[in-house]
């Protein structure tokens, strides 16, 4: 997808993607809370940025790379359906999802409840459960 073509942020915010989710991926701002680096991270998928997507994922579970290059997944909608914890004055979290999308003509979703953890004032992304 192209950048440019983002009206409405794809994490589900009702703000345009430079006001809400681009600042983050740019490096120019951070999330805040676990709830922001989940929508965040939900946002690099659909605009295929693998770097941001490593550098918020913790270290003991970061994949070695992100391959774009085969991916036709088209997202389609993110919903958070619960947090618990993850707020700014917290050192973990976990939010529940569900992530819509379209891969190979067939509607699918994903069902998570991703684990997160504050390390030095930033959030990383550390595992999730699928269901």
């Amino acid at each position: 997808m192209n950048i440019v073509e983002l009206n409405n942020c794809p994490c589900g915010t009702e703000m345009s993607y430079a006001q809400c989710c681009e600042p983050f991926h740019n490096g120019t701002d951070f999330p805040r809370t676990a709830q922001t680096l989940m929508r965040s991270r939900y946002s690099a998928y659909v605009v295929k940025n693998a770097d941001y997507l490593l550098a918020t994922w913790h270290k003991t579970t970061r994949p070695n790379e992100i391959d774009f290059s085969q991916d036709h997944t088209m997202w389609q909608k993110l919903v958070i359906l619960h947090t618990k914890k993850g707020g700014v004055n917290d050192d973990k979290g976990r939010v529940e999802f569900n992530a819509f999308y379209v891969q190979d003509g067939e509607e699918r979703l994903i069902h998570e409840i991703s684990r997160f953890k504050k390390i030095n004032g930033r959030w990383f992304y550390v595992d999730g459960v699928l269901d």
